[in-house]
């Protein structure tokens, strides 16, 4: 790429006293007819160049990206060769590391001096307030939406995708990023070790099941678990000598997959790590409920007893997964909570899926995450941006089929087979000797916007093995014991002026509250008379869930009422 970009950037330069290059306020705007007349501006047709050769010459955007530290500069990506080849239009990306980004967001959204737009912007729903709707730094991009034929397509087609990302003023000012592939919402299963298991079953410590049953689909009890867990605890379960070095559970306390929340199904709760859910029509938090109580003196036992490792409570998720690896002699994990036992362990043959733990009365179900598969503000673009409409109709290139597969997981020839399949999907390449998927990932793709839908899945793109192996499972084991149609995540919700100052007044300390307080529960106990003060002072101005609760029920309102 570095050399097609060196030509373009003569040719800049050469062009200079006409249009200027690279931003900056020397840029012409043409408009519409002059884009078309000048440059052979078109949005129609999505097999030909967007713009003629003396456009590719004269016109170019500058675009300012966080980026994965593994990722190539997006400047030298594949996919963003081929995205100028097919389009004329050149993009020069300026990458900056992620915490560089989150320490210069805020400056670049005011005063963004020759960007154009951000790229996993990541921008909040007050950011697109204050930006969009406050000081109109940003592009209100669905008044442009004739020149985004496959984004317009999209919101046409799927009003519940609209909904989500139409500001309360009724404009949209960021493009989303949607990846459906019915993962998120049941982020967790259970694996178990199945040779500890035999073990335990050997040495008497579990009844009700035989060796036999230990394979994929054990459905456990939450004694019958207990059991093992403290048989785990208490001997040398890996045979390396030492009885001390055994996880009988683990997970990764409040991530986005692979947390503790499926525990809390054992009391009939559909628990997630804001502790915010739809219930019945109604935004209400699981922290209120009193089986939350009965639930957490429940695991207190486990914890208190080192059933439950505390280091889960501790661990980030790399640790997670770096502490799992490793031969027989090296298993520390009884059991865990994740997407597929392939990623945490060096040895998942060994380990089986289980379906939900049942609890003492009989109960089960799973968590309800609120992590969506449209993840909204991830893409902007300022209000004076020079020949707007030709980025506009650049990215929406990124929200077809192909291209989106690409932008999300790697070029055609690197991530994908140079050749379809009989059915002309694009079929997952094996990565090269010494290399994972998720390293040829990381390295060739942007993971920006794109259009991944049940369609593209169904029709362009043969979905991953292990994509498919997660979700395998989980139409197995985590959504038959979920009611959809009583309890609902919590969707991307649009809020006022005045309720985002709600939120951005209790938010947190909601979030400090509830995180400090159900750690120490689980770790002291949680007595009747101490959860009564919870709930009446949660409910308070000191804490604030009443009034946030007040909020996001008026916003899901507004949601369900529009058609």
């Amino acid at each position: 790429m570095k050399k097609v970009l060196a030509a373009v950037a003569i040719g800049c330069a050469a062009a200079l006293t006409l249009v200027g290059c690279g931003g900056g306020d020397n840029r012409a705007n043409n408009s519409v007819d002059e884009l078309v007349s000048n440059y052979g501006y078109q949005w129609t047709d999505p097999t030909k160049p967007i713009l003629n050769e003396k456009g590719a010459q004269e016109i170019s955007f500058n675009v300012y990206s966080s980026k994965n530290a593994s990722a190539k500069d997006y400047n030298d990506m594949d996919i963003m060769q081929s995205l100028y080849d097919s389009t004329n239009v050149y993009v020069s990306w300026e990458n900056v590391s992620e915490t560089i980004y989150n320490e210069q967001k805020s400056l670049k959204l005011g005063r963004h001096d020759g960007i154009d737009a951000i790229y996993h912007a990541g921008l909040s729903a007050n950011d697109v307030l204050t930006y969009g709707t406050r000081r109109s730094t940003l592009l209100p991009i669905s008044d442009y939406l004739d020149y985004m034929p496959n984004f317009k397509k999209i919101l046409q087609d799927r009003p519940e995708i609209k909904k989500q990302i139409t500001n309360v003023d009724g404009k949209i000012y960021a493009l989303p990023r949607i990846e459906e592939m019915g993962l998120k919402q049941n982020p967790n299963l259970l694996f178990l070790n199945k040779n500890w298991t035999i073990a335990a079953i050997k040495g008497g410590a579990v009844t009700g099941i035989t060796e036999a049953q230990v394979v994929d689909g054990l459905q456990l009890t939450s004694a019958q678990m207990e059991a093992l867990l403290t048989y785990f605890k208490q001997n040398d379960m890996n045979g390396n000598g030492s009885a001390n070095d055994e996880r009988p559970m683990t997970f990764v306390n409040n991530n986005w997959q692979g947390n503790q929340c499926d525990l809390y199904g054992m009391f009939g709760l559909n628990d997630n790590p804001e502790h915010r859910v739809i219930k019945d029509g109604r935004v209400t938090y699981t922290v209120l409920d009193d089986a939350f109580k009965t639930a957490t003196q429940f695991l207190h036992n486990w914890v208190s007893n080192g059933l439950i490792d505390q280091v889960s409570f501790e661990q980030t998720q790399d640790q997670f997964l770096a502490n799992g690896k490793g031969g027989v002699k090296d298993e520390k994990y009884g059991a865990f909570y994740w997407w597929e036992s392939e990623t945490v362990v060096s040895t998942p043959a060994n380990y089986i899926c289980c379906k939900p733990l049942m609890g003492p009365d009989g109960k089960q179900t799973v968590s309800v995450s609120n992590n969506p598969e449209i993840s909204t503000g991830e893409l902007v673009f300022f209000k004076d941006t020079p020949n707007v409409e030709v980025l506009l109709t650049y990215f929406d290139r990124h929200y077809s089929p192909e291209i989106s597969a690409q932008i999300n997981y790697g070029p055609i020839g690197i991530a994908f087979q140079e050749e379809k399949d009989e059915n002309g999907k694009l079929v997952a390449k094996d990565p090269p000797a010494g290399k994972t998927t998720d390293e040829v990932r990381l390295e060739n793709s942007p993971m920006g916007i794109c259009y991944l839908s049940a369609e593209t899945w169904e029709n362009t793109v043969e979905m991953e093995p292990r994509a498919k192996l997660r979700l395998e499972r989980l139409e197995k084991y985590a959504t038959p014991y979920y009611d959809s149609n009583s309890v609902k995540p919590v969707p991307n919700l649009q809020f006022t002026s005045e309720e985002l100052d709600v939120l951005l007044k209790y938010q947190t300390t909601i979030d400090n509250y509830l995180r400090d307080n159900i750690l120490k529960w689980l770790r002291n106990g949680l007595s009747d008379s101490a959860w009564e003060m919870h709930k009446t002072k949660a409910m308070s101005n000191s804490v604030g869930i009443g009034a946030i609760l007040e909020v996001y029920q008026a916003a899901y309102d507004r949601y369900i009422a529009e058609n």
